[in-house]
Protein backbone atom coordinates (compact mmCIF):
# COMPACT_ATOMS: atom_id res chain seq x y z
CA UNK A 1 0.00 0.00 0.00
CA UNK A 2 0.92 3.08 -0.92
CA UNK A 3 2.63 5.53 2.03
CA UNK A 4 -0.18 8.31 2.50
CA UNK A 5 1.06 9.54 6.31
CA UNK A 6 4.88 9.67 5.40
CA UNK A 7 4.70 11.03 9.42
CA UNK A 8 2.52 7.99 10.54
CA UNK A 9 4.60 5.44 8.74
CA UNK A 10 7.86 6.89 10.35
CA UNK A 11 6.44 6.74 13.53
CA UNK A 12 5.41 3.10 12.79
CA UNK A 13 9.11 2.48 11.35
CA UNK A 14 10.79 4.28 14.61
CA UNK A 15 8.22 1.90 17.23
CA UNK A 16 9.22 -0.87 15.23
CA UNK A 17 13.43 -0.03 15.37
CA UNK A 18 12.87 0.93 19.26
CA UNK A 19 11.38 -2.59 20.06
CA UNK A 20 14.27 -4.69 17.81
CA UNK A 21 17.08 -2.30 19.07
CA UNK A 22 16.41 -2.83 23.01
CA UNK A 23 15.39 -6.62 22.64
CA UNK A 24 18.05 -7.42 20.29
CA UNK A 25 20.54 -5.49 22.79
CA UNK A 26 21.90 -3.27 19.94
CA UNK A 27 24.17 -0.26 20.94
CA UNK A 28 22.35 1.65 18.40
CA UNK A 29 20.73 5.18 17.57
CA UNK A 30 18.58 6.33 14.66
CA UNK A 31 17.51 9.20 12.93
CA UNK A 32 14.25 9.82 10.59
CA UNK A 33 14.41 11.81 7.40
CA UNK A 34 10.57 11.98 5.88
CA UNK A 35 11.51 13.61 2.41
CA UNK A 36 15.08 13.77 2.56
CA UNK A 37 16.84 15.64 0.19
CA UNK A 38 17.98 13.95 -2.80
CA UNK A 39 21.91 13.68 -2.54
CA UNK A 40 23.79 13.69 -5.86
CA UNK A 41 24.40 10.15 -5.79
CA UNK A 42 20.55 9.41 -5.53
CA UNK A 43 19.74 11.20 -8.69
CA UNK A 44 17.38 8.43 -9.63
CA UNK A 45 15.65 7.58 -6.26
CA UNK A 46 13.74 9.52 -4.33
CA UNK A 47 12.83 7.49 -0.59
CA UNK A 48 10.21 9.31 1.17
CA UNK A 49 11.55 8.00 4.28
CA UNK A 50 15.15 7.44 5.15
CA UNK A 51 16.56 5.87 8.42
CA UNK A 52 20.12 6.63 9.03
CA UNK A 53 22.03 4.46 12.04
CA UNK A 54 24.85 5.27 13.92
CA UNK A 55 26.38 3.45 17.35
CA UNK A 56 29.00 1.44 18.66
CA UNK A 57 27.14 -1.61 16.85
CA UNK A 58 27.02 -0.05 13.40
CA UNK A 59 29.59 -2.03 11.79
CA UNK A 60 27.03 -4.98 12.72
CA UNK A 61 24.92 -3.47 10.68
CA UNK A 62 27.23 -3.76 7.48
CA UNK A 63 28.88 -7.11 7.78
CA UNK A 64 28.05 -9.55 5.19
CA UNK A 65 27.26 -6.31 2.64
CA UNK A 66 25.08 -4.83 4.53
CA UNK A 67 22.56 -7.83 4.93
CA UNK A 68 21.68 -6.78 9.05
CA UNK A 69 21.06 -3.33 7.30
CA UNK A 70 18.74 -4.70 4.66
CA UNK A 71 17.30 -6.79 6.69
CA UNK A 72 15.71 -4.19 9.20
CA UNK A 73 14.75 -2.43 5.83
CA UNK A 74 12.34 -5.53 4.55
CA UNK A 75 11.15 -5.49 8.08
CA UNK A 76 9.89 -2.05 8.35
CA UNK A 77 8.66 -2.59 4.84
CA UNK A 78 6.36 -5.41 5.82
CA UNK A 79 5.77 -3.42 8.80
CA UNK A 80 4.29 -0.98 6.55
CA UNK A 81 2.98 -3.36 4.50
CA UNK A 82 4.63 -1.73 1.14
CA UNK A 83 4.43 -4.05 -2.10
CA UNK A 84 7.53 -5.01 -3.83
CA UNK A 85 7.59 -2.17 -5.92
CA UNK A 86 7.16 0.02 -3.42
CA UNK A 87 11.10 -0.50 -2.16
CA UNK A 88 12.15 2.19 -2.60
CA UNK A 89 9.74 4.35 -0.53
CA UNK A 90 12.31 3.71 2.46
CA UNK A 91 15.73 3.70 2.96
CA UNK A 92 18.29 2.52 5.45
CA UNK A 93 21.48 3.56 5.64
CA UNK A 94 24.74 3.28 7.79
CA UNK A 95 27.96 5.44 7.75
CA UNK A 96 27.15 6.22 3.98
CA UNK A 97 27.00 2.59 3.02
CA UNK A 98 24.50 2.73 0.27
CA UNK A 99 25.93 5.73 -1.60
CA UNK A 100 29.45 4.09 -1.42
CA UNK A 101 27.58 0.55 -2.62
CA UNK A 102 25.92 2.51 -5.73
CA UNK A 103 29.37 3.96 -6.44
CA UNK A 104 30.74 0.76 -6.35
CA UNK A 105 27.80 -0.85 -8.90
CA UNK A 106 28.32 2.24 -11.02
CA UNK A 107 32.38 1.18 -11.15
CA UNK A 108 31.46 -2.16 -11.96
CA UNK A 109 28.43 -1.17 -14.70
CA UNK A 110 31.38 0.74 -16.49
CA UNK A 111 33.96 -1.71 -16.23
CA UNK A 112 31.63 -4.71 -17.56
CA UNK A 113 30.20 -2.25 -20.42
CA UNK A 114 34.37 -1.72 -21.52
CA UNK A 115 34.40 -5.42 -21.35
CA UNK A 116 31.67 -6.32 -23.37
CA UNK A 117 32.91 -3.62 -25.93
CA UNK A 118 36.12 -5.11 -25.95
CA UNK A 119 35.34 -8.96 -26.18
CA UNK A 120 31.84 -8.10 -28.11
CA UNK A 121 30.90 -11.19 -25.46
CA UNK A 122 27.84 -11.20 -23.06
CA UNK A 123 28.97 -10.07 -18.76
CA UNK A 124 26.39 -11.44 -16.63
CA UNK A 125 26.92 -9.97 -12.89
CA UNK A 126 26.88 -12.42 -9.56
CA UNK A 127 23.64 -12.45 -8.29
CA UNK A 128 22.17 -9.27 -6.66
CA UNK A 129 18.75 -7.83 -4.78
CA UNK A 130 16.16 -6.08 -7.31
CA UNK A 131 17.43 -2.65 -5.95
CA UNK A 132 20.83 -3.13 -7.18
CA UNK A 133 20.22 -4.68 -10.34
CA UNK A 134 17.91 -1.53 -11.03
CA UNK A 135 21.29 1.00 -10.50
CA UNK A 136 23.17 -0.94 -12.85
CA UNK A 137 20.50 -1.11 -15.08
CA UNK A 138 20.40 2.58 -15.05
CA UNK A 139 24.32 3.28 -15.02
CA UNK A 140 24.00 1.62 -18.88
CA UNK A 141 20.58 3.42 -19.78
CA UNK A 142 22.41 5.86 -21.97
CA UNK A 143 24.90 2.85 -23.54
CA UNK A 144 23.43 2.94 -27.10
CA UNK A 145 25.66 0.43 -28.14
CA UNK A 146 24.48 -1.59 -24.91
CA UNK A 147 21.78 -3.51 -23.28
CA UNK A 148 21.29 -5.00 -19.92
CA UNK A 149 18.71 -7.70 -18.73
CA UNK A 150 17.80 -9.47 -15.85
CA UNK A 151 17.77 -12.75 -15.80
CA UNK A 152 17.53 -16.18 -13.14
CA UNK A 153 14.98 -16.57 -10.90
CA UNK A 154 14.49 -15.28 -7.07
CA UNK A 155 17.91 -15.02 -5.41
CA UNK A 156 19.61 -15.93 -8.31
CA UNK A 157 18.63 -13.50 -10.09
CA UNK A 158 21.29 -11.49 -11.77
CA UNK A 159 22.29 -8.64 -14.47
CA UNK A 160 23.73 -9.16 -17.95
CA UNK A 161 25.11 -6.85 -20.89
CA UNK A 162 24.64 -7.69 -24.31
CA UNK A 163 26.21 -5.79 -27.25
CA UNK A 164 23.20 -4.19 -28.33
CA UNK A 165 22.59 -6.59 -31.54
CA UNK A 166 24.08 -9.26 -29.47
CA UNK A 167 22.09 -12.85 -30.26
CA UNK A 168 22.53 -16.07 -28.39
CA UNK A 169 23.43 -19.21 -29.75
CA UNK A 170 20.58 -21.67 -30.05
CA UNK A 171 19.78 -24.48 -27.77
CA UNK A 172 19.13 -27.26 -29.06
Amino acid sequence: MPITDKVAAAKQIGEFLQAVISHGGFRLKYRITVDPPVAENRDWEHPEILVEFAGPDSTLLLERGGELLRAFELLASEVLHLQGNEHEKIWFDCKNFRAMRIEELQLAARAAAEKVRSTGAPYRFAPMSSRERRIVHLALREEKDLRTESDGEGGRRSVVVYPQNYKAARRT
